[in-house]
């Protein structure tokens, strides 16, 4: 189901709408329990609209009988060999769950999941292999392909927004756990950049994206329980680091005992130039240092050492930056200098039944005095902006 809806977003271009963003997408996917996922489909649009920002059709149709579904498509070795399943970016938040759990002695495996990022397989690689040498279990990952290809004769250009992959990264760990019977999924993210407020109204619905904000994980998870026939083998998805932030992830890393050098490694820009092929004006390095994932980044190890000695392509309180490359520093200043509110929270994204509104606010807080220390180190001249 992921898989279609990521190749329906990838195939269907925002330029073509009226706002430029906003699409009305039909889906017809075929399964094998069409009624469980016809129940499913108020909390599987709710959940699609939330990633995407897109309004989206769904129906199901009853799969292929010729073409036999496996009931263990992903076996990694003696039945239940494995017992947790985690995504692994090759970020600093994958970076510093996977050191936490691998470093706990277990006579079964810790399975990371993870999805080649073009142009940065060596990255990826490179921060596996440092939590594998420090592990104290076996270690085991799961690299899925992200591609999407044209159809052979069609003249559209793929959409470059990619909003869906989220759900993919997360449905693809859920297949990985469900085929071990764990039952339990855990996608870390900051607590900061899962709520990911927006830093100004004209964010809303498309500048923030919510890959794994709770109002998206609590519609994922009703979605996997409709669709299991058997409850007692569903599987859950959880965010592991939803009460902390950057800051106090990257602390955790490092206590873990991942080097400095390893957490600078790291792969956290939203835009890179080095993705941005033919479109940047930027130095083609890992991070661009200007987009908010880059700020909250440059916050996160500040926070935890003091200093950031990651290569960035640019600085966002250089007075020679052009205004528009240093549009999410301005607004990030602005919303630094405004109180953050519960209504703030839930502007652009509801939150679910179970959010303990007083805990979120704590880390949005929490993390915005990370990125206050952030502007105070910064020079004066971009900072007055």
């Amino acid at each position: 189901m992921a898989r279609a809806v990521f190749a329906a977003d990838r195939c269907t271009s925002r330029e073509e709408t009226f706002d430029r963003w906003t699409r009305h997408i039909r889906l017809s996917v075929s399964v094998t329990a069409p009624d469980a996922w016809t129940r499913a489909i108020p909390h599987l649009t709710a959940l699609l609209a939330t990633v995407t920002g897109d309004r989206w059709e769904v129906e199901f149709r009853p799969y292929n009988a010729y073409a036999r579904p496996r009931s263990r498509p992903l076996p990694f070795g003696p039945e239940g060999y494995a017992r947790e399943v985690a995504l692994f970016s090759g970020g600093l938040d994958s970076l510093g769950w996977a050191a936490q759990r691998a470093t706990v002695r277990s006579p079964h495996a810790l399975l990371l999941v993870m999805f080649e990022e073009r142009n940065f397989e060596s990255l990826q690689g490179n921060v596996y292999e440092a939590v594998l040498r420090r592990s104290e279990r076996d270690l085991r990952r799961l690299e899925q392909s992200q591609t999407v290809r044209r159809p052979r004769g069609a003249t559209f250009t793929l959409e470059r927004s990619t909003r869906s992959r989220g759900l993919l990264y997360a449905a693809t760990a859920v297949h990985a756990a469900a085929a071990e019977r764990v039952p339990v999924v855990h996608i870390p993210e900051n607590g900061q950049l899962a709520l990911n407020p927006p830093l100004s109204p004209a964010r809303w619905g498309a500048c923030s994206t919510r890959s794994v904000h709770p109002w998206m994980l609590y519609h994922l998870n009703q979605v996997i329980e409709l669709i299991t026939d058997r409850p007692e083998q569903g599987v859950r998805v959880v965010n592991p680091f939803a009460a902390l932030t950057k800051g106090e992830v990257c602390q955790a890393a490092r206590d873990a005992g991942m080097p400095r050098e390893i957490l600078e490694a790291t792969l956290s820009c939203g835009t890179s130039p080095m993705r941005q092929i033919g479109r940047s004006r930027l130095p083609r390095l890992p991070h661009c240092g200007l987009c908010f994932p880059c700020l909250v980044r440059r916050s996160g190890l500040l926070h935890a050492y003091g200093e950031d000695r990651t290569p960035y392509a640019a600085d966002p309180w250089d007075p020679s930056l052009d205004a528009d490359l240093a549009q999410h520093w301005r607004a990030l200043t602005r919303w630094l200098d405004t109180p953050c509110t519960v209504l703030d929270l839930v502007a652009d994204v509801p939150l679910p039944p179970e959010a303990h509104i007083p805990d979120l606010l704590d880390v949005v807080e929490r993390g915005r005095e990370e990125l206050r220390a952030l502007v105070a180190q910064a020079p004066a001249v971009r900072r007055s902006a």
